[in-house]
């Protein structure tokens, strides 16, 4: 946390006004990967058993086909005109479907949009969500700016993880394809209370992406790219976000002056069953308090946490006034975010 100027001017107040997601297809039962299965030591892994369904991505589906269907519900909600009045666009996108562009620029042509402010941020992972709602907020307290549109698109379940060598894998099952968009203004109906973001670079490198040889992904040849993890470095990531997902949350908790069991509702990322658990429990919350949608949705990367909040939110779970807090941690451990936010959402 960059300490604060206590004699500089306060800031504008920043809301999350609305939330919405997109879930590609048809759920893919588990089956689907039985079939193709080995046997794998891995696999009893904690860190790799299976939800129930998950949703993977058409081959021609893009990031930005995504994004538009995600924002779809929000032009019913706020009309045509919202989108054209956006003033930062901010996209994280799991699997660019350019290696060299981010999509944000085609996005807004999509949209009919002419933001001032551009960005496609890449490193914050599975915390992707958070992040860009503390560059946006930043971005609108420091400039003319008072819309900002957020989108976080988990994209690779379907290509990467149906592939003939790599749905064999015991991790195969566990990711799904989904995107959840976030509406902040500059205003105070449904104010964000705090934000904490923290890069850990000791741990950046321990997550790979590789194709299991010597052959870098880009270039011709056998090997099918893939994220990978040695037994070794699982155990090691697994004690990281056990540690890092509560802490990050009880610095928020303790800026905005509440316990963790007082928190109304606890929204994380997703990686598996055990993880959710044992954050609840480090935040001393019942478990209908750290809603997820694991089993219908796998682990959703980035996605998680606003394919949640849509979830909750429409299911009338979030009542408004209510304290939201939101945490996750980014691949092996290298970055995580929490935010609070006091609940206003439209539905």
């Amino acid at each position: 946390m960059i300490p604060t100027d206590p004699d500089a001017p306060a800031l504008p107040q920043v809301s999350l006004v609305d939330v919405a997601s997109y879930l590609p297809g048809d759920p893919v039962g588990t089956e689907y990967f039985t079939q193709f299965s080995r046997s794998d030591r891995m696999a009893k892994n904690v860190m790799f058993r299976s939800p129930r369904t998950r949703h993977h991505v058409h081959r021609d589906e893009t990031a930005v086909d995504m994004v538009e269907r995600a924002v779809a519900p929000l032009i019913e909600r706020h009309g045509a005109r919202f989108v054209s009045e956006i003033d930062v666009l901010i996209t994280h996108t799991q699997l660019p479907t350019n290696p060299v562009l981010g999509c944000g620029p085609e996005v807004a042509k999509r949209l009919g949009a002419r933001p001032a402010f551009v960005y496609d941020v890449h490193n914050g992972g599975c915390a992707a969500f958070v992040h860009m709602m503390s560059m946006a907020r930043m971005v609108l307290q420091t400039t003319g700016a008072r819309t900002a549109l957020i989108a976080a698109t988990q994209n690779c379940a379907g290509p990467v993880f149906r592939q003939p060598d790599i749905r064999k894998l015991a991790q195969a099952p566990v990711p799904g394809d989904g995107c959840g968009v976030g509406l902040l203004v500059k205003d105070d109906s449904a104010p964000i209370l705090d934000i904490e973001c923290r890069t850990y670079p000791e741990f950046a490198g321990d997550m790979e992406f590789s194709t299991n040889g010597d052959r870098k992904y880009w270039e011709p040849g056998e090997g099918q790219a893939c994220v990978s993890f040695t037994e070794s470095k699982v155990t090691k990531v697994f004690a990281r976000g056990n540690r890092l997902v509560p802490e990050v949350a009880l610095a928020v908790c303790d800026r905005i002056g509440v316990k963790g069991r007082d928190i109304d509702t606890f929204v994380t990322n997703q990686p598996n069953r055990l993880f959710l658990r044992n954050w609840h429990d480090a935040l001393e919350l019942p478990a209908e308090r750290h809603p997820d949608t694991f089993d219908m949705c796998g682990n959703l990367f980035a996605a998680g946490i606003p394919v949640t909040l849509d979830v909750e939110n429409r299911a009338g779970r979030l009542r408004n006034g209510s304290v939201v807090l939101m945490s996750a941690f980014a691949h092996a451990g290298d970055f995580a975010g929490a935010a609070a936010v006091r609940w206003g959402a439209a539905r």
